[in-house]
């Protein structure tokens, strides 16, 4: 982790400034394209040159675990779905898998906390996936995602109970933040120009309400959303969870790694890792939903200028989701009212991604295109 940290840098100025000029140069109006102008523009301090390579193939991450806060009855569903539903991306039949075939997205899955048996034929971490990596090269060029594969990197088998005890160790937390940033080297170095944060995990909506609450300093019930579709009951319940488990711990959130420990889950550490991962290597990230947002708030913790991998897909139903999007100072390119995880809502923005890199590839100027300008 020591080293990723080391390696992250801000945005390139020159390299956004002659972004901002090329775009002057474009035959549209000045800022026409609002806020895809904006994301190229960034995406060139990110690569460091102008224009940007354009960000493909695209890749996701999809951390699984488990969650102790699952006894406090915060969800209705049963605790062996999250197996049940790994087993099912693995298998090509979730919603992920449907929107990476839509873009060619290769699917991983990651069991960093899941407490049930693991499903499926885990993908040797030394060696990489049977199939040979895709090359670099524009959205669609990469795998089909029809061969999810699955990473066994299970710190524990889910969390404790955060309203008994802290959730996990610091060395739990460390350890799952490298297996998000194994994961993005892993990917980056099999050629993905995009990363996608992913998720899977019943009741990682609490852990990630409590860790936005305690990153943005946003009261309980203002982050707090109904997940999966509970009752008023339960979200009245979940909502008292998540505020008597901040009174037990008061988070620090000058202490991340204090915080993820406190309340956080394994998923939710991965994803920072991932995206820390992403930020140290040039490489874009776009954040989905609650969850991946929580994620993010403790990456930009660690190191501030990850901010500026971060890319928001969109905007989540979950209300946490928000609020952790305007504290990281990031616009959402989507809102579908979408709330289902996976990375679902993110990867329907990779080709919206793309399309903002490509206008400052293929877009004519005014003097090349003997167009007038005034």
């Amino acid at each position: 982790m020591r080293e990723t940290l080391a390696a992250i840098r801000p945005l390139d100025a020159d390299a956004m400034a002659a972004a901002r000029a090329l775009h002057a140069r474009l035959t549209k109006p000045a800022g026409s394209l609002g806020t895809l102008e904006e994301l190229s523009v960034r995406l060139a301090g990110l690569a460091g040159t102008c224009p940007p390579p354009l960000p493909g193939p695209a890749a996701v991450g999809v951390f699984a675990g488990d969650h102790g806060v699952h006894a406090q009855g915060v969800t209705p569903w049963p605790q062996e779905v999250t197996a049940q539903m790994v087993a099912n991306i693995l298998g090509g039949g979730a919603v992920i898998n449907a929107f990476a075939r839509q873009v060619g997205a290769r699917v991983t899955v990651v069991d960093v906390g899941v407490a049930g048996p693991p499903a499926g034929a885990p993908v040797d971490v030394a060696t990489g996936p049977a199939t040979e990596p895709a090359s670099a090269g524009p959205i669609g060029a990469g795998p089909s995602g029809d061969t999810p594969e699955l990473v066994q990197a299970r710190v524990r088998a889910g969390t404790r109970d955060l309203t008994v005890g802290p959730a996990l160790t610091r060395d739990e937390v460390v350890a799952a933040v490298a297996v998000g940033i194994d994961t993005a080297d892993r990917l980056v170095d099999a050629g993905a120009g995009l990363l996608v944060t992913g998720d899977m995990g019943i009741a990682n909506t609490t852990p990630a309400a409590a860790l936005v609450a305690a990153f943005t300093g946003a009261d309980p019930l203002d982050v707090t959303g109904r997940g999966t579709g509970i009752d008023d009951g339960t979200y009245a319940r979940k909502v008292a969870v998540v505020r008597a488990a901040l009174a037990r711990h008061t988070p620090d959130p000058a202490d991340p790694v204090g915080v993820l420990a406190a309340v956080g889950g394994l998923e939710h550490a991965a994803l920072a890792g991932f995206v820390l991962a992403g930020a140290a290597r040039r490489v874009p990230v776009l954040v989905d939903g609650v969850i991946a947002a929580s994620g993010a708030l403790a990456a930009a913790a660690l190191a501030p200028d990850a901010r500026g991998a971060m890319v928001a897909g969109h905007r989540s139903a979950e209300p946490g989701a928000t609020v952790a999007l305007r504290h990281l100072g990031l616009t959402p390119l989507l809102d579908l009212g979408m709330r289902l995880g996976e990375g679902s809502g993110a990867m329907l923005a990779v080709p919206v991604v793309a399309a903002a890199v490509r206008v400052l590839h293929e877009v004519a100027t005014f003097d090349s295109a003997g167009v007038s300008s005034k």
